[in-house]
């Protein structure tokens, strides 16, 4: 089959089967500025995925080698089209320090450095151009001078919705829970100070669903498991309570085969899902009980000796994204 083997290589991991314990994403409330004691998204899943070598062995090396050859000589990572691009760059960044590689910080530096101050960004990108900065000084002597990091912030905070949240699409009247989810990491990541965190809260009941989750949009009526697990892990780090049904909906989301579904109706399983469930979970100390040994199975039918992860059972492209979440998973199970 391929090196990597979630039965084989986690003898260790499996001591305590169908005893999961709960990695410690406890977070304390937004503080001062600089105020290191604060974690954020980025810091916490990179903490995690970085125990994903327990499972894969010595076939992190090869992942270390398929994300080093997602990079482009400008020093960005590529999209699926092979073309350098912020959003992939963040997980390539972070799947590297993840697995303890040093960086290429001269090539990504100057990558960095040619989108300024992120004035001709998108939201997303902006975002993006964050955390990116935040994973390059993880390594790199790069200090990021502040009116670079405010002027980000300057940028992201365009994207504020009428209701308190972050959408996409600038001037949008009520945000997303993904926008939600990108424009606090952003603020974390360039050790900033969200403005009116309570009005993103707000924002957040308008995207509860009936069935006791979060959709993404406000005209979506059902649960998303993406939305849900951004949702819970927004509220955690704004130190506001999340009710204990919302855990049983994100554990209903389990394939009989292992993995999670994206959504009640999806057909099968996702690594994306998968990966932030699992994260969710953690954080609000869920025990996934027997299922944690299928999903092992789901994330290992995912592999390949190339190094990568796919993204579902019918996907054929592999990236840094996916790859990353594949780590993500693999370490909220190793525990």
């Amino acid at each position: 089959m391929c090196s990597f083997n979630a039965r084989t290589l986690n003898s260790a991991a499996l001591a305590h089967k169908g005893r999961q314990v709960p990695v410690s994403l406890t977070s304390p409330p937004l503080g001062r500025r600089g105020d290191k004691a604060r974690v954020s998204f980025r810091l916490e899943m990179l903490q995690v995925a970085r125990l994903a070598p327990k499972l894969l062995g010595e076939s992190s090396d090869l992942v270390k080698s398929f994300l080093l050859g997602q990079m482009n000589e400008d020093g960005g990572f590529k999209d699926r089209s092979g073309r350098s691009d912020l959003y992939y760059t963040v997980f390539g960044l972070d799947g590297l320090l993840a697995l303890q590689a040093a960086l290429p910080l001269e090539r990504v530096t100057s990558f960095l450095k040619g989108f300024d101050d992120g004035t001709g960004c998108d939201f997303v990108h902006a975002c993006c151009l964050a955390r990116c900065w935040a994973a390059l000084t993880a390594q790199a002597p790069v200090t990021l001078p502040r009116q670079t990091q405010e002027a980000i912030l300057r940028r992201v905070e365009q994207f504020r919705s009428a209701d308190g949240g972050y959408n996409p699409v600038a001037s949008s009247v009520a945000g997303t829970a993904y926008g939600g989810f990108l424009a606090l990491g952003a603020y974390q990541d360039l050790q900033g100070t969200l403005p009116n965190p309570l009005e993103l809260v707000r924002s957040l009941k308008f995207l509860e669903t009936p069935d006791g989750a979060w959709a993404n949009e406000r005209s979506v009526r059902i649960g998303s498991t993406n939305a849900t697990a951004a949702a819970v892990t927004l509220l955690r780090h704004l130190s506001m309570p999340v009710a204990a049904h919302v855990g049983d909906w994100l554990l209903n989301r389990i394939h009989p085969q292992g993995g999670f579904l994206a959504m009640p109706s999806a057909p099968i399983p996702d690594l994306l899902s998968t990966a932030t469930a699992l994260h969710a979970l953690a954080g609000l100390e869920r025990d996934l009980g027997r299922a944690k040994e299928p999903c092992l199975d789901f994330v290992d039918s995912l592999w390949t000796n190339e190094g990568a992860f796919h993204g579902h059972w019918g996907e054929d492209t592999l990236d840094c994204e996916y790859t990353y979440y594949g780590l993500l998973a693999l370490g909220h199970l190793s525990l």
